[in-house]
């Protein structure tokens, strides 16, 4: 009976973790992983101690790869595989325990800055695209060559986009190419021009042109039975951000298959709109630190506690990791969760209905808390907690305590009930200080948290400070709930 609902006990506690399987054949790994531009790197450089990171599903060739490349160049590879939050993002905190001199990043990269200063490179790979069929189905999606398009890519179809383009040229007379914002290296000369960057990319847009007058015609992986809780995170990066009422094609690179996204993203821009209520309605926010090794990630973290004091929201930082429904559900008294991670991060699929609590990101609090948000004029729906913060064009500061926009009505378009205003907070007052009297004549703090911890009928163990005797500690049972060693077999 067992064995027919679930695994043997004795499996379960005798299970070890297998080694990824080899992905990519040996005679095709040179060129997959651009051994020779990797080398070239870790020369320039004179490394001795270079840090490998790899994505999760591309671990199987990590000790393989390493081998290679320090056969080649004489350095030390480490391999890093177990990342914190997301293997987007470098980790430049575990090259650092290794003592690595550089990095190098394999496989999808958000291309987000590091937090600290460490030569990388990115291998985003090599995805082969058939340049006849994309061509022809972007003609076919474009029919007036006057009309102003951008060809855009996922990390591993990057390197045919120009390829792609040459074909096009010829009939198309604004055809704008975008390429991987890739960071620069100390002392490498700048471009001439400066290019505009936005979503992990570098736009050539030509003197006095704007990106929101563009369509977008995406290569990349995108499947029509998709749901959007499983869309790519990098194509729903550009799906939020880029100008609505604009066309917005991807196209399968191995078939050439079509698909308009102007559906789905407004499917993805309601969601959006739903959570930015959801934190309006929202007493106690829970900050969750989803990076460590992306920059100005605790400037970020000390804008969404001030925005959330000033709207008059208690907000609780969270450590737990790469976030997971069983994880938050230790939280219940939060009224919504708000990640604070990379773009790529913030934007990853989750399974619909699994968090008991919306996960949102961080440009849906500051829409919910700043009532001077939006500015005028921004087309794109930002992705990324940089554009928030002081320096950037979007950077959109909060209004004074005297202004009315503290003061204005507001409507639940959830439950329909008129939202009492935002009313600012002073930023010294700690949050502390305020008592409310109770029933018994104590004097306890005022907190959404405690209140909902009081309202609860498990209150959680005693301590009894002093009452209870200090005894030896003893083994307790060791197995499984379904068949401990002490149990014996029934």
């Amino acid at each position: 009976m067992e064995s027919t609902f679930c695994s043997p006990a004795e499996a379960v506690l005798q299970r070890e973790t297998g080694i990824p399987e080899q992905l990519t054949p040996l005679a095709d790994l040179d060129r997959v992983y651009e051994l020779e531009r990797v080398v070239g790197f870790v020369r320039d450089l004179e490394c001795q101690r270079v840090a490998l990171q790899f994505s999760d599903r591309l671990l199987g060739d990590a000790g393989a790869m390493a081998a290679r490349l320090e056969e080649t160049t004489g350095s030390k590879m480490f391999i890093l595989g177990d990342t914190a939050y997301g293997s987007c993002c470098v980790d430049v905190l575990g090259a650092e325990q290794a003592g690595a001199e550089a990095l190098v990043h394999f496989g999808t990269a958000c291309l987000s800055p590091p937090a600290r200063l460490l030569p990388i490179t990115f291998i985003l790979g090599q995805r082969c695209v058939a340049l006849e069929l994309c061509a022809k189905a972007f003609e076919v999606q474009n029919p007036d060559p006057t009309a102003p398009v951008v060809l855009l890519g996922e990390p591993a179809c990057a390197h045919a986009l120009e390829a792609l383009a040459t074909r096009l040229r010829p009939k198309y007379q604004d055809l704008l190419v975008s390429s991987p914002a890739l960071p620069k290296l100390s002392g490498s000369p700048s471009p001439e021009t400066k290019l505009l960057e936005r979503f992990g990319r570098y736009f050539p847009l030509a003197p006095g042109r704007c990106l929101e007058e563009y369509g977008a015609f995406y290569v990349g992986s995108s499947s029509k039975s998709s749901s959007d809780s499983d869309l790519d995170p990098d194509l729903s990066r550009l799906l939020l951000g880029w100008a609505p009422g604009k066309p917005f094609f991807s196209c399968c690179p191995d078939t050439g298959q079509t698909q308009d996204e102007g559906v789905r993203a407004g499917r993805l821009r309601a969601r959006r709109w739903y959570l930015v209520e959801r934190a309006r309605d929202a007493h106690v926010v829970g900050l969750l630190v989803g990076t460590l090794g992306v920059a100005r990630h605790c400037e970020a973290l000390a804008h969404l506690r001030k925005l959330s004091q000033a709207a008059g929201k208690r907000s609780y930082v969270l450590a737990v990791g790469q976030p997971t429904p069983a994880k938050l559900a230790n939280f219940p008294e939060m009224d919504v969760f708000v990640l604070l991670a990379c773009p790529l991060g913030a934007l990853a699929p989750k399974p619909s209905g699994s968090f008991f609590r919306p996960v949102l990101t961080p440009c849906e609090l500051e829409a919910a808390c700043n009532p001077a948000w939006p500015p005028p004029g921004l087309a794109p729906y930002l992705t990324h907690y940089a554009d928030l913060l002081p320096g950037s064009p979007f950077h959109v500061p909060l209004p004074l305590p005297e202004s009315e926009l503290w003061d204005a009505p507001d409507v639940s378009l959830i439950s329909g009930e008129l939202r009492p205003p935002l009313g600012w907070r002073p930023l010294n007052d700690p949050g502390c200080s305020a008592l409310t009297p109770r029933p018994q004549m104590e004097l306890v703090e005022s907190s959404p948290a405690a209140s909902f911890l009081s309202s609860r009928s498990w209150k959680g163990l005693e301590p009894r400070l002093g009452q209870t005797l200090v005894t030896e500690a003893v083994s307790g049972r060791r197995g499984i709930a379904i068949a401990y060693e002490d149990e014996g077999s029934s």
